[in-house]
């Protein structure tokens, strides 16, 4: 008795070679005349949607902060902020260009010394205004 797979399987590895070849050829010829025949797709069967393009996403740049108070900095920081109506460490990173940990520092700091006061405390986000004459100052004792 004579295997099955030993006698077809050369026949049909040649096969399908050639099989392959007549089919590739038949699509170019196909693919050919459906792109004369074809300009719009009819109502009846769908068209071929246009490849969706992706457009290159603009990289942001790195924001170059400083991380350590130079002179001219730390003079504008207690010049300027103490008349900013709204400070907050997002408003000293923005306009100072300070790193994030010394905006919180400098705010500190500034709060320390009677120049800002804070309006709201949350844990991720505290709010500071400038510090104004309104408040009642201690009575000092009269002699």
């Amino acid at each position: 008795m004579v295997k099955y797979h030993t006698i077809i399987s050369p026949v049909i590895k040649s096969r399908s070679k050639t099989k392959m070849k007549r089919d590739s050829i038949r699509l170019d010829l196909m693919g050919t005349a459906k792109k004369d025949v074809a300009g719009k797709p009819s109502s009846s069967s769908g068209g071929k949607k246009a490849k969706k393009k992706w457009s290159a996403k603009k990289v942001k740049d790195k924001a170059n902060n400083l991380v350590i108070l130079d002179k001219p900095t730390y003079d504008r920081l207690f010049k300027e902020v103490p008349t900013y109506k709204l400070i907050s460490q997002s408003v000293l990173v923005d306009r100072l260009k300070l790193n994030g940990s010394l905006a919180r520092i400098a705010i500190r700091e500034l709060e320390a010394q009677g120049l800002i006061k804070a309006i709201s405390r949350h844990h991720s986000q505290v709010i500071y205004t400038r510090a104004t004459g309104d408040e009642k100052k201690p009575v000092a004792s009269e002699e």
